[in-house]
């Protein structure tokens, strides 16, 4: 056996890269297009082998709030995203039930996947919260936030350590709260929702008024 040369050891160490792992996280309550739009735009940019929604249980910053039930967010995504090959549902946050913190999913990420690289995509408007967040500096040293832009609103900032990417692609104009306002008002979302989720929402009479569910 010919013993391997210099140049091709340097040559297969420049084609093997560490694996690009995005991070979707959020109530998804419920799925919409918006969303879908995001993930496209993150795959493309972001060159990213892997894109994994995952849906929380409880959000820190929104205590009183009340989502949908987590199977019913999981029917809207799993429909939803049915045949995608490059993205994947991780339920991690809901079978760990309670307050869901960023810092315990990407610790539980980086031991199934060491060595890969991950993109945490947030909306605009949350990345003056990041100091905030549970153990922000270990947090900021584990990933790059990918800013998810909204019509109208600047380019954030945040000093080092914090790395921030600008998504381009695809301002979000359309939010989970407005969808389940319509909804509530009996106007059709059809337009907003992938069929999967508008099935759900149909079948399992989500975020009606009270008077109006079974």
């Amino acid at each position: 056996m010919n013993p391997a040369k210099p140049e091709d050891a340097a040559r297969s160490s420049e084609t093997v890269r560490a694996p690009r792992l995005g991070l979707y996280g959020g109530s998804f309550d419920p799925l919409h297009r918006g969303h879908l739009l995001v993930a496209q735009a993150a795959l493309e940019e972001l060159a990213l082998d892997r894109l994994f929604f995952i849906p929380a249980a409880q959000s820190p910053f929104k205590p009183g709030s009340r989502p949908a039930p987590d199977a019913a967010r999981l029917r809207m995504l799993r429909r939803s995203l049915a045949g995608q090959s490059r993205t994947e549902v991780h339920t991690d946050e809901l079978t760990r039930g309670g307050v869901s913190y960023s810092i315990d999913t990407v610790r539980g990420f980086q031991a199934r996947h060491p060595g890969a690289e991950f993109f945490w995509l947030i909306g605009a408007d949350h990345v003056p919260t990041l100091p905030q967040w549970r153990e922000a500096e270990a947090l900021a040293r584990a990933v790059t936030f990918v800013v998810i832009p909204r019509p109208g609103q600047l380019q954030a900032t945040l000093p080092e350590p914090w790395r921030l990417r600008h998504l381009r692609g695809w301002p979000l104009g359309v939010s989970s709260s407005e969808i389940r306002e319509r909804v509530k008002q009996g106007l059709p979302v059809s337009h907003l929702v992938p069929a999967g989720t508008a099935d759900v929402i149909e079948s399992e009479r989500l975020y009606r008024v009270a008077s109006e569910r079974p």
